[in-house]
């Protein structure tokens, strides 16, 4: 910028002079313009400055945001690695007593198999013999049934150990459902926290590079243009997924509320850019709240998309049917999954300034058959 007023300051006050060296003197008037074009530029420079301080900030702020979320991620973490230590524990002593009932089992299991294979081989000696040698009949029947007992207690053991072996590992198996649960989440978890250091990183060049770059704003810009068109083809194929499994629709009332509390920022349509100064499309509206601040379903309807998309950064999409979808971008954190049926001014998600943004605000959409339209027509 410096170096921009330098050279203009030299072309204007160069001309004078040369007038100066081959005709009459410059008059007090033309000295008058060419002050009047010096404070120009060196208004238009520090409008610029204050452009890109503003748009510093609001990185700055993001970076804050992002690092809060990097510490809530953390504890997190912290947390379900205890639950994982617990639950490996359990496991390790259902393990243990699985073990030890085993080999009870075993030893129990053989002497009581060993017994009625002793008992089956001399069936016709052992057991007639013992029932033959009775001396009255009262005796014979006494030990027949002396007989059946020890059979049948023989039976029950074996049956309370197989159950017992079964149950403990049904437990087993619980256990493991749960651990593999924990540590799905703890790698989702890790993940996220990864790419919250990741964003950090980028955020933080990002916010030097806004100082001395315009570029990197033309080129989130243009990523932002590309994300908007990718998402309709997502819209339409969640819309597909759902009509192929025969889900029913929640139809809005088709009047729709205001989003957020937070006053209208942008509104849809092309625009010029404050900074790069060119003409851009907005594919929907921008809402300046705060960083936090709850964001509302417009109207009831059924999220089909609720997670990480590009440069709408965390997004909830939601399916009003008759072919109307709200899409809700730059979200710091989501209160709604795929799925989930949300009535008309219920929270789904807080206000940020994730994926591709200068700053905390909403950025909502309203489309029909995949393709963005004036929200305005609908609030």
């Amino acid at each position: 910028m410096s170096a921009f007023v330098l050279s203009c300051c030299l072309i204007f006050w160069a001309r004078p002079f040369g007038l100066l060296a081959q005709a009459a003197p410059p008059t007090v008037e033309n000295l008058q313009q060419i002050q009047q074009k010096v404070e120009q530029y060196r208004t238009g420079v520090a409008k610029q400055q204050q452009h890109l301080q503003k748009i510093k900030g609001a990185a700055q702020r993001r970076l804050e945001g992002l690092r809060r979320n990097i510490d809530i991620a953390t504890t997190q973490i912290e947390s379900n690695e205890a639950q994982i230590a617990a639950a490996t524990a359990q496991l390790q002593q259902l393990e243990t007593d699985l073990v030890t009932t085993q080999k009870a089992h075993q030893q129990k299991q053989s002497a009581t198999v060993a017994r009625l294979r002793f008992l089956q081989r001399r069936r016709t000696t052992s057991g007639w013999a013992a029932l033959l040698q009775s001396q009255t009949l009262e005796q014979f029947l006494d030990r027949r049934h002396q007989l059946k007992l020890v059979y049948q207690a023989d039976q029950r053991v074996l049956a309370s150990l197989k159950a017992e072996a079964n149950k403990i590992n049904t437990q087993k198996q619980q256990v493991e459902f749960k651990k593999n649960e924990i540590a799905l989440l703890t790698q989702q978890l890790s993940a996220q926290r990864s790419e919250f250091e990741e964003q950090a990183q980028v955020q933080a060049k990002l916010v030097k590079r806004l100082s001395t770059d315009r570029q990197a704003l033309a080129a989130a810009e243009v990523q932002l243009a590309t994300d908007s068109e990718n998402i309709g083809l997502v819209i339409q194929q969640r819309l597909n997924q759902r009509q192929d499994a025969n889900t029913v629709v929640v139809y809005g009332t088709g009047r729709m509320s205001f989003p957020s509390n937070g006053p209208i920022t942008s509104v849809f349509g092309w625009r010029m850019h404050p900074v790069l100064g060119s003409n851009r499309f907005h594919s929907g509206m921008d809402f300046g709240a705060e960083y936090g601040s709850p964001i509302r379903a417009a109207d009831r309807g059924t999220v089909i998309f609720a997670g990480w998309y590009g440069g709408y950064g965390n997004a909830v999409i939601i399916d009003h049917g008759n072919a109307i979808i709200t899409l809700y971008g730059h979200s710091s954190q989501l209160y709604v999954v795929e799925g989930q049926v949300v009535k008309r001014g219920q929270a789904i998600a807080a206000v940020g300034s994730t994926g591709l943004s200068t700053g905390p605000h909403l950025h909502f959409e309203v489309r029909y058959n995949g393709e963005p339209i004036d929200p305005g027509a609908y609030l």
